[in-house]
């Protein structure tokens, strides 16, 4: 039986990510910052750890009680809505050290026993954005952009080990909360010279037309978790897949 971690576990797609693979009989570690088996199924093949990706000594703790893992789904993430010039440079760290320094610091923990083991897959989780970038999200994106180059690079780096490393990129999906963990209400960061450009681009937020599932996305990681070959990106909902055979 593989094992496969999953940060951001608690909701949206790191939850049903979790929910796919134990119904295809995987051993899942789901983690999240405060644990809570509420809403997956009961399983013997599941374990859920606390993990901060923002804090080495949780990452440190939460691969040790892991053990060897097959799969790393790096999902954790968290957003920030506005105009730039009036988003805090704390706001921007704040996006960074979750969506990219996170992510990085989790593969910095995970690629030493895959490399011993000589085999694992590492899925970094990534967004649409990176495709088509979407205007008064400029830090998400750049945090996100940043991992895929990062994703690319390290794909390289490992595939003499028989890792592979892999890019899921979610198109829009209003039930991820996009900029609920930052807690800060995107009225706060649009300046009045803004409002007339803003207005139109929150009112096609409300009324976004077809949107990615969950279940879209936890299909895309299943694929990029399992695929032998050398693929590296796996647009998931139908709008991400349109703009990845735009780009």
């Amino acid at each position: 039986m593989k094992t496969i971690l999953i940060t951001g576990s608690s909701s949206g797609y790191g939850l049903e990510t979790a929910r796919h693979f134990l119904s295809n009989g995987w051993s899942v570690v789901a983690t999240m910052r405060r644990p809570d088996a509420g809403l997956l199924p009961r399983s013997e093949h599941l374990r859920l750890l606390a993990l901060d990706v923002t804090d080495p000594s949780s990452i440190a703790a939460a691969v040790a009680e892991a053990g060897p893992v097959d799969v790393l789904v790096n999902n954790a993430g968290i957003g920030v809505v506005g105009a730039f010039e009036a988003t805090p440079m704390a706001h921007v760290r704040k996006v960074f050290e979750t969506n990219t320094f996170g992510v990085m610091a989790m593969c910095q923990a995970i690629i030493p026993g895959m490399r011993q083991r000589r085999s694992g897959v590492i899925v970094n989780v990534t967004s649409s954005a990176t495709l088509a970038p979407m205007p008064l999200a400029s830090a998400y994106t750049a945090s996100k952009q940043a991992i895929q180059g990062f994703t690319g690079s390290l794909a390289h780096e490992l595939g003499a080990f028989g890792i592979r490393a892999r890019l899921v990129e979610p198109g829009y999906g209003p039930t991820t909360r996009f900029a609920s963990n930052t807690e800060v209400p995107a009225t706060d960061l649009i300046p009045a010279a803004y409002s007339d450009f803003a207005a139109p681009i929150f009112a096609g937020y409300a009324n976004p037309g077809p949107t990615t599932r969950e279940s879209d996305v936890a299909e895309a990681v299943w694929l990029a978790a399992t695929d032998p070959s050398d693929r590296l990106r796996y647009p998931a909902g139908a709008d991400a897949v349109a703009l990845a055979k735009a780009a």
